[in-house]
C-alpha cells in the first residue's frame, strides 16, 4: 500500500491509459485479421449496404401505395433500368475507343518528355536521366505491385468469385430494403435491455451518417462524370466517354480518384488537342472537384460525414496499404461510422439527426413504453388528487395509522 500510494497520480494516469490503448490496438488489429479472413463476405456485405442505402428511400416512397414486397422489387428493377441504361450508353460510347485512348494517352506522354528534353536556359533533361527515372518508377511499380493492387484486384481477376460476391451482395440487397428494420430490431432486442436503448440510438446514428456518404458518393460521381462528359465534349477532345468514366470511377476514391482522372484526361487533351486545351481541361476537372467539395458535398451530404481532412487523407492512405483500391474505398465511411458511433455512446451528437432516425419503430417497444407512461400519468393524477384532498398516498397494502387520542 506504501509503494503505491508513493506512485505518482500522472503515472497511475497515463498507466491506465496505456493500457486501455494497448487493448484498444488488439481489438482492431484483431477486426482487421478477422475481416482479411472474410474479405469476398465482406465485400459482399458492404456493397449490399451501399446498394440499400441508395434503393431503400425509393422503396420506402412505393410503400406508400402497394405492399413492401412490391415495393422492393419495383424500386430494384428500378435501379437496374437507370444503371443498365446508363452502363449501356457507356459501353456503346466506350466499345472499340479503349486501344485508340491507350495510343493517345501514350502520345501525350511522349510530347511531355519531348517538352522537357527542350527546356530552356540549361533545364533540359536528357533522354538517358528520363529513361532512368522511368525504369525507376516502373521497377518500384513490379516490386510494390501486390501491396498497391491488394488482395482486392487479385481476387478480382476470378469470374467465379466475382460472380458469387455479387450474387450475395445482390441477395442481402434485397432482405435489407425489405426488411432491414426487422432484421435490426431482432438482433437488438437479443441485446441487455439496459443497454438496448442506448446501442439502437448509436446504430441509428451510424447507419445515417453510412447511408448519407455512400448515397451522396454515388450522385456526386454521376454529376462529377456528366460535368467532365460535357466540359470535354464542348472542348471537342476525343474519348470524352470513357474519359467521363474514369472521372466517375475516381469519384469513389477520396483524396487521390479524381487527381489520377485529371491527369489522364489533361494527357489525352494535350495529344488530341495541343496545349492550350490539355490546360482548360485541367483547369475545369480542378474546378469541377472544387465544386464537389464545396457546393455539392455539403448540399448532399450535409454534416451526416463530418472529418477533418487530415483524417480522411490518413484513413485513405492506411486503407491502401492494407487492403489496396479495396480499402482505399472502404476506408473513409467506417472512419465516419466508428466516430459517429463513439461519439453517440459518449453522449455527443456529431451529425444533426432528422427527426426519428434513431427512435424504434418496434410496436412492442411502443406499447411497453406506452403502457409504463400510462401507468406513470395514472399514479401521478392519484397523487395529485390526494394532494388536493389533503391525503396522503400509500400503498394499498400498507395499513392506514391509527388516529391519534386527544
Amino acid at each position: 500500500m506504501a509503494e503505491a500510494e508513493n506512485v505518482p497520480q500522472w503515472l497511475r494516469t497515463v498507466g491506465g491509459w496505456s493500457w486501455r490503448l494497448i487493448a484498444l490496438v488488439i481489438v482492431v488489429a484483431l477486426v482487421v485479421y478477422a475481416t482479411a479472413q472474410v474479405q469476398l463476405v465482406f465485400v459482399a456485405v458492404f456493397l449490399a449496404l451501399v446498394l440499400t442505402s441508395v434503393f431503400r428511400p425509393l422503396a420506402d416512397v412505393y410503400d406508400r401505395v402497394m405492399p413492401r414486397a412490391l415495393a422492393t422489387v419495383l424500386s430494384l428493377l428500378t435501379g437496374v433500368i437507370v444503371f443498365g441504361g446508363l452502363l449501356t450508353f457507356v459501353v456503346a460510347s466506350v466499345a472499340g475507343q479503349w486501344t485508340e485512348l491507350a495510343g493517345q494517352f501514350d502520345t501525350g506522354i511522349q510530347q511531355i518528355l519531348a517538352f522537357l528534353r527542350d527546356l530552356p536556359f540549361g533545364l533540359s533533361v536528357t533522354g538517358d536521366q528520363i529513361d532512368e527515372w522511368l525504369d525507376t518508377g516502373g521497377q518500384w511499380l513490379a516490386d510494390n505491385a501486390e501491396s498497391l493492387a491488394g488482395q482486392a484486384v487479385e481476387r478480382a481477376g476470378s469470374v467465379v468469385e466475382a460472380f458469387i460476391v455479387l450474387a450475395l451482395a445482390i441477395f442481402c440487397t434485397v432482405f435489407f430494403v425489405n426488411s432491414g428494420d426487422r432484421m435490426w430490431r431482432w438482433f437488438t432486442h437479443q441485446l441487455p435491455e439496459r443497454n438496448r436503448d442506448r446501442l439502437r440510438e448509436a446504430a441509428g446514428a451510424g447507419w445515417y451518417t453510412f447511408s448519407g456518404f455512400a448515397r451522396g458518393t454515388v450522385i456526386i460521381a454521376f454529376i462529377d462524370g456528366i460535368l467532365a462528359f460535357v466540359l470535354l465534349s464542348i472542348l471537342g477532345v476525343p474519348l470524352a466517354a470513357p474519359l467521363a468514366v474514369l472521372v466517375l470511377i475516381g469519384a469513389f476514391i477520396p483524396i487521390i480518384g479524381a487527381p489520377l482522372a485529371m491527369i489522364i484526361a489533361a494527357v489525352v487533351a494535350l495529344a488530341a488537342e495541343g496545349f492550350v486545351t490539355a490546360l482548360i481541361v485541367t483547369v475545369g476537372i480542378a474546378l469541377i472537384g472544387q465544386l464537389e467539395g464545396h457546393v455539392l458535398q455539403p448540399l448532399i451530404m450535409g454534416k451526416q460525414v463530418s472529418l477533418h481532412p487530415v483524417v480522411v487523407a490518413i484513413a485513405v492512405f492506411s486503407g491502401t496499404v492494407l487492403a489496396g483500391i479495396l480499402g482505399a474505398v472502404v476506408a473513409v465511411p467506417l472512419v465516419a461510422v466508428v466516430w459517429t458511433v463513439f461519439s453517440t455512446l459518449r453522449g455527443d451528437r456529431p451529425v444533426p439527426l432528422p427527426r426519428g432516425a434513431t427512435d424504434s419503430p418496434d410496436p412492442s417497444d411502443d406499447e411497453d413504453h406506452g403502457a409504463a407512461d400510462h401507468g406513470a400519468a395514472d399514479r401521478g393524477a392519484a397523487d395529485r388528487g390526494a394532494q388536493d384532498e389533503g391525503t396522503d398516498v400509500r400503498d394499498t397494502d400498507e395499513p392506514a395509522p391509527a388516529p391519534e387520542s386527544r
